[in-house]
């Protein structure tokens, strides 16, 4: 099978295109074609030689994929060959074929084409995972959403909506008017507003990305009983953290990755596929939520994906077709 490889850590002309051995799924694992898969900031890590897989996950980038059931393992059930699917991956996107334990195999979402599903599964579980199952998000609350224009931001801010919470969200300025269009009530320019002042201790629920450099402003962000999830640093990993803020309002902060939780188990990738299946979906199926695609490119074409991405100016994911 055709499959994007790095030779060596670098830029994004490492990312070669050549011919691996096809995978074979083991037990309790589905074989897929995959049809698409997409961009997410790990991978660019990934790229660079600051992001290694999870023991025993595959070499290859791309966290999540669509396609078509090919083979099923031993043990597998409630799935056949033939099923257009999405699922949630460790690694191994950035191909035409990937093994994946079925409990990360989800249904494509009512409506959503094939292609356009292999940007969903890493942003929905992410958000849902951190957003309502950890955060516990509720109507009524003020959801502060960093970086809202990217593909877990875009997600977010839909999401948040949706559950009839005030969603706020820090971006730059000529995307704001598109954070706006799908549902964020507070819109902050990040180059000319502090998010902290602006929201003067009244954050419900923090969903951040950047850690270090925006975790003093969480904080104070922060209202009583508010909750920050820190999934990303690209601001850093390491900053000095006020205890007695946290302890004044009763505030938490937690620090969740999705790549590497186990299969099974309470906090584990199969339990969150199945509360983002039944639960989000739905929301996807009757209009409240969208995927957004910035662009579609060809697999062979993922050089140029990570550039764009680099870039900048992105609103919402870059999907990479096998096809």
């Amino acid at each position: 099978m055709r499959a994007i490889t790095i030779d060596e850590p670098g830029d994004p002309d490492v990312l070669q295109i050549t011919e691996v051995p096809d995978p074979r799924p083991g037990p309790g694992e589905v074989l897929l074609d995959v049809a698409a898969t997409a961009l997410n900031r790990a991978d660019l890590l990934q790229r660079q030689g600051k992001y290694p897989p999870p023991p025993g996950a595959s070499e290859l980038l791309g966290l999540e994929c669509s396609g078509t059931v090919a083979e099923l393992g031993e043990d597998v059930d409630g799935l056949a060959v033939g099923d257009e699917v999405c699922a949630l991956l460790a690694g191994g996107g950035y191909a035409e074929r990937v093994a994946v334990p079925a409990g990360q195999v989800m249904p494509l979402p009512p409506g959503t084409d094939v292609v356009t599903a292999g940007g969903l599964p890493e942003v929905a579980c992410t958000v849902w995972s951190n957003v309502v199952m950890h955060a516990k998000l509720s109507e009524g609350e003020l959801f502060l959403v960093h970086g809202g224009s990217g593909g877990v931001g875009t997600h977010a801010i839909q999401v948040g909506t949706a559950l009839g919470a005030h969603v706020a969200t820090t971006a730059s300025g000529p995307n704001l008017a598109s954070c706006a269009e799908l549902g964020a009530q507070t819109l902050i320019d990040y180059r000319e507003q502090d998010f902290a002042e602006e929201l003067k201790g009244r954050a419900d629920v923090i969903l951040d990305n950047m850690g270090a450099k925006y975790l003093g402003g969480n904080v104070a962000a922060l209202a009583p009983d508010g909750r920050l999830i820190v999934i990303g640093m690209q601001g850093g990993a390491k900053a000095e953290l006020n205890l007695g803020a946290l302890l004044v309002k009763r505030a938490s902060v937690a620090a969740a990755g999705l790549r590497g939780r186990p299969v099974d188990g309470p906090h584990g990738k199969a339990a969150i596929c199945a509360e983002v299946t039944a639960r989000l979906w739905p929301m996807i199926a009757d209009g409240q939520v969208r995927p957004i695609t910035h662009a579609t490119l060809p697999l062979a074409e993922a050089a140029q994906a990570h550039r764009m991405m680099e870039a900048g100016g992105i609103l919402g994911k870059i999907v990479l077709q096998t096809g």
